[in-house]
């Protein structure tokens, strides 16, 4: 993997987040956490959008030659499989810490 494939990724978790995040805070906060969530959400889509543009559509040199659907669904299909894992050893630890 490649210095580009390796920032690809992180932008990529980092809008997904700020747009989950930001749904999370706009639906269960109350004032400006809805604001805030809000404008998490909207940062997320904007990230998003500049960067599949960028490797996307532009022209520029830098984000050419890069298969970006097949690295987002891998990135995907990582991300999901850390989570499960890391979920199946916090079960494992709490079923451990309260049997003792």
């Amino acid at each position: 993997m490649d210095w580009m494939e390796f920032l690809t990724i992180i932008v990529f978790v980092f809008a997904i987040v700020m747009i989950v995040a930001g749904v999370f805070a706009a639906y269960f906060g109350r004032g400006k956490s809805r604001l805030v969530g809000l404008t998490l959400v909207i940062i997320g889509i904007v990230v998003g959008l500049v960067w599949w543009y960028l490797v996307t559509q532009s022209n520029i040199e830098l984000f050419s030659g890069m298969e970006v659907w097949d690295l987002m669904r891998e990135a995907l299909i990582n991300i999901i499989a850390a989570l499960i894992g890391a979920l199946v050893a916090v079960g494992i630890f709490l079923v451990a810490v309260m049997k003792s």
